[in-house]
């Protein structure tokens, strides 16, 4: 049996089946770059989700981790501790919020933010109680607890697991006019939305959608909150997404490169008049702030201001569309590649239901570089920000090569 079979077997019989994989076994990671457990090198070109921005274990984070684990861990939030401080002062002043909640995973940040968003919409909009409503768009994707599931539309996340959260509506993403007939209801407490899909398939909208939100949001006393756990943290050329418009949120919910991959760390941040409406015993996490997490998130943070990641995903991003966009151009194979920074996707011409975006990553595999389908027809590409421009070239000569030769293939 080969080493990836065992390990691959060993899951199937002993773990969930809520995941179906690509059929890669890893067991290392530097940089941009991922081994199997036959010691077969690829180019690691999801991140981890945008988790891994920084790239696989940076020396910084390690150190940081090591440091700290050899000290103090966990002491609940039942007392204080002396990193937790820190840690919100340098977060806080980064992104220029007065107060930051610390949890763990991207979608309690999305928790948090509702539930900072309804309990403002009471104290400070006069919402009736239990009447407010949260506004999401089609498409969205923060995470699959009941509450996450509940503003979806995709029946592979909702189906089967009713009933569902109240107080939820749906309009189209990229759609300002539909939007504002929403905030005509006074119990609309807040507007969630992605900067750009990560999870439907890098969907950009247009320019001068966000500040359109960020208008309308202050127009009518509404919350604007920015699921920025995918796009935040220089994965889209800049800080955060929403830093390419005039469209501060009045919450930012961060999550995954947070910690640069090493543990789960996600942050919700927002000013006084909001926070401030969460009391003692509304809301925690046993885990949430706790010291390991806080170092190392401060690292991880440091990290990407010290390397400048942002404007290196800034300038390789659109070398990375250019490239694929001039060698890609007469290609049958590809409708449209998008995308911002080093979050980009590439399109394919045929049905959600085909497997044609799965055998392309399953020979991007066979040939060095790691990604993934979403939504059936569409390939994500997200590399770790640290990568270089001789780096880059050589992936997109991998990219290019498999899907021409993959098409060559297919229409002759």
């Amino acid at each position: 049996m080969s080493n990836v079979k065992k390990f691959i077997d060993l899951e199937s019989r002993y773990g969930a089946h809520n995941y179906h994989p690509l059929p890669v076994v890893l067991s290392k990671g530097e940089g941009v770059f991922v081994w199997d457990v036959d010691n077969k090198k690829y180019f690691d070109f999801l991140s981890a989700y945008s988790a891994v921005n920084q790239g696989h274990c940076h020396p910084k984070i390690l150190d940081a981790l090591n440091s700290q684990s050899s000290k103090l861990t966990l002491t609940s939030r039942a007392f204080h501790n002396d990193v937790l401080g820190d840690y919100e002062e340098y977060i806080t002043k980064l992104f220029g919020y007065d107060k930051v909640l610390p949890m763990n995973t991207g979608v309690e940040g999305g928790e948090t933010a509702n539930k900072l968003a309804r309990k403002w919409g009471y104290l400070h909009k006069g919402i009736e109680k239990d009447k407010a409503k949260i506004i999401f768009a089609n498409g969205n994707f923060w995470g699959r607890t009941l509450a996450a599931i509940s503003s979806s539309d995709d029946p592979l996340s909702y189906e089967g697991f009713g009933p569902y959260m109240p107080g939820y509506h749906l309009i189209p993403y990229n759609d300002l006019g539909a939007l504002e007939k929403e905030f005509q209801d006074e119990n609309v407490a807040a507007f969630m939305v992605e900067p750009i899909q990560g999870e439907a398939g890098v969907v950009v909208p247009d320019p001068g959608y966000l500040s359109g939100v960020r208008t309308l949001c202050t127009k009518y006393n509404v919350l604007f909150i920015a699921d920025e756990v995918q796009t935040g943290i220089a994965r889209t050329g800049k800080m955060l997404a929403t830093d390419y418009e005039d469209a501060r949120p009045d919450i930012l919910i961060l999550g995954k490169a947070l910690s640069g991959g090493v543990l789960p760390i996600s942050a919700v941040l927002a000013d006084d008049e909001v926070m401030l409406t969460i009391q003692p015993g509304e809301h925690g996490s046993t885990f949430g702030g706790n010291p390991l997490a806080c170092k190392v998130a401060q690292a991880a943070l440091e990290v990407v201001v010290d390397e400048n990641l942002s404007e290196n995903a800034f300038v390789l991003g659109n070398l990375f569309r250019d490239e694929l966009n001039d060698r890609l151009s007469s290609c049958k194979l590809v409708t449209l590649i998008r995308g911002k920074g080093l979050l980009n996707a590439i399109v394919i011409n045929d049905s959600e239901d085909s497997s044609t975006a799965w055998d392309i990553c399953m020979l991007l595999r066979d040939n060095g570089l790691l990604a993934k389908p979403t939504h059936g027809n569409i390939i994500r590409f997200a590399p770790p920000l640290v990568i270089n421009k001789t780096q880059l070239l050589d992936a997109v000569e991998i990219i290019t090569k498999t899907i021409l030769d993959f098409s060559l293939k297919k229409f002759n």
